[in-house]
């Protein structure tokens, strides 16, 4: 036990001593450790202090550096300043003297303003005194020419005035007769002149439809044929077109007669294929009228289109264009409506070429002039109402419309453009050989005309103007009364529509008047 402890105890005094020794060898490499620390760091405060103080002395110079640059450029503002202040006192000097000089010059104008009001005023008290004497003696002048005349100032004024007054009057009523006649034989030479150039410079076809429409046959049996077992393909020919057919002893022809042109013509262009076709029974009939009748549909809008390319006459409605090609189998007293629109047409262009008017306006208000004649036979009231409410539904121009409805006088001309469609018109319509009526059945609808008017109680007068379109009727005022006038006017054209037949429409007239006429002997 003993030989245990005396190792123990050596190791533990042993490991004791080693403790003591590492606690002071670490205290004084503490305290070498901190003197070190505390060299460094009093070395880093003077290095600091030093720069601090370096940069003190840079930020003083750029400091007093940029204060230099300050003074120099507020030095140079100020002397620029001064320099502009000085040009602007030497201007302030010069205007002085400038306003001086004109303060001088006004002062001068006004010394000799003052001058020469004194001057006139002067000369209006000389002018004043020589009134007063010239007045003074105009004032015994009249008195003595009074006085030597027998009248007084005032009468005789008044006659000198009368006299004046008269004598202008005179002159002014020569002046414009004078004037009057002048332009009215100008006028009418220049209208002549205009009228001849535009027959003369228009050369048209002398075209003159009949009523009626003839169909050729290759032989006479083919009329049996046409006829049929009973009379069944005449019979299904006239239903499919409503036109009557004619078969007489007409030799190797058939005659078509019906009251529209369009459905003659697709009868009579039916007849022609059937007939070429030799299959003639009641079913092919209606075949091929319904497919002649699309063919001429579309015939009659080409013939719309190229009577409105022929004239210039662009942007017209489809519908109106359709109606338009209508025409072309529409007559007028045996005159082809659609030829005869494209004849107004062009003279409407010459005449207004001339004039020196809107020719498109002119030649396209001719060309639809008479439209209302496609559809008068379904539509009431005269064709040149018709056309122009037609004219006006498909967007055409003002001037175009009233032009159309103006043409028959139905309304009253307002414009160049409207006289030149009534003369035209009346031109293409009255050439020769342009329309064809018989002149009996003329005559005596004319004739016809009056004679219901004059058989009525209280008749005086009748006349049948403007080819039968209208009927001007006079009554005596002592025996029918201004109420009594548009009974009268209504019943006369009641029995005219009974009684006769006749194209278009015809106007009613009924005049009354009043006149007291006495003699003074």
């Amino acid at each position: 036990m003993e030989s245990l402890l005396y190792p123990v105890l050596f190791l533990v005094f042993g490991a004791f001593a080693g403790v003591m020794v590492g606690f002071f060898l670490s205290k004084k490499v503490a305290s070498s450790q901190f003197q070190n620390l505390q060299s460094q760091g009093k070395q880093i405060i003077e290095n600091a202090i030093v720069e601090a103080e370096q940069r003190k002395k840079e930020a003083v110079l750029q400091s007093k550096e940029e204060a230099y640059k300050l003074k120099q450029s507020v030095e140079k503002e100020l002397k620029a300043d001064r320099a502009e202040l000085k040009d602007e006192k030497a201007q302030l000097n010069k205007k002085r003297e400038l306003l001086k000089k004109e303060w001088d010059s006004c002062d001068q104008k006004r010394n000799e303003q003052d001058h020469y009001q004194n001057h006139l005023k002067k000369k209006e008290s000389e002018i004043a005194t020589q009134l007063k004497e010239a007045e003074q003696l105009v004032g015994k002048r009249r008195y003595e020419l009074s006085r030597i005349a027998g009248i007084s100032q005032e009468d005789a004024k008044k006659m000198l005035m009368e006299s004046l007054e008269s004598e202008a009057r005179l002159a002014a009523a020569k002046q414009l007769a004078r004037i009057e006649n002048e332009m009215k034989m100008e006028a009418d030479r220049k209208g002549k002149n205009i009228l001849a150039l535009a027959i003369s410079r228009y050369a048209g076809d002398y075209v003159a439809d009949k009523t009626v429409s003839m169909v050729p046959l290759p032989n006479d049996e083919m009329k049996g044929r046409i006829i049929g077992r009973e009379g069944r393909n005449i019979r299904a020919i006239e239903a499919a077109t409503g036109i009557d057919i004619i078969i007489d002893d007409t030799p190797e022809a058939v005659i078509l007669s019906g009251f529209n042109p369009v459905r003659r013509e697709v009868a009579r262009l039916a007849l022609q294929q059937l007939i070429s076709d030799g299959r003639i029974h009641p079913g092919r009939i209606e075949e091929v009228v319904e497919k002649v009748t699309k063919d001429l549909e579309i015939a009659m809008r080409e013939a719309g289109e190229q009577a409105t390319f022929d004239v210039g006459a662009h942007g017209v409605h489809v519908d109106l264009i359709n109606i338009l090609g209508r025409l072309k189998f529409r007559t007028s007293y045996g005159q082809n409506v659609l030829q005869h629109s494209l004849e107004v047409a062009f003279l409407c262009g010459i005449m207004a070429a001339e004039l020196g008017i809107d020719v498109k306006i002119a030649k396209r208000a001719g060309l639809l002039h008479d439209i209302g004649k496609a559809v008068d036979h379904e539509v009431e009231g005269s064709h040149a109402i018709i056309g122009r409410d037609l004219a006006k539904k498909y967007g055409e121009s003002n001037e175009v419309v009233y032009a159309i409805g103006a043409h028959h006088e139905e309304i009253p001309p307002q414009s160049v453009l409207d006289v030149l469609v009534q003369s035209a018109d009346a031109l293409s319509g009255a050439r020769p050989g342009a329309r064809k009526e018989m002149l009996q059945s003329y005559v005596k609808r004319l004739e016809d005309l009056e004679g219901i008017a004059n058989a009525c109680d209280g008749v005086d007068k009748s006349y049948a103007i403007q080819a039968g379109r209208e009927l001007r009727i006079i009554v005596d005022s002592g025996r029918v009364k201004d109420s009594e006038a548009t009974l009268l006017g209504q019943d006369i054209a009641r029995k005219i529509e009974q009684q006769l037949t006749y194209p278009g429409q015809i106007r009613v007239t009924v005049i009354r008047e009043t006149r007291a006429v006495e003699y003074a002997k």
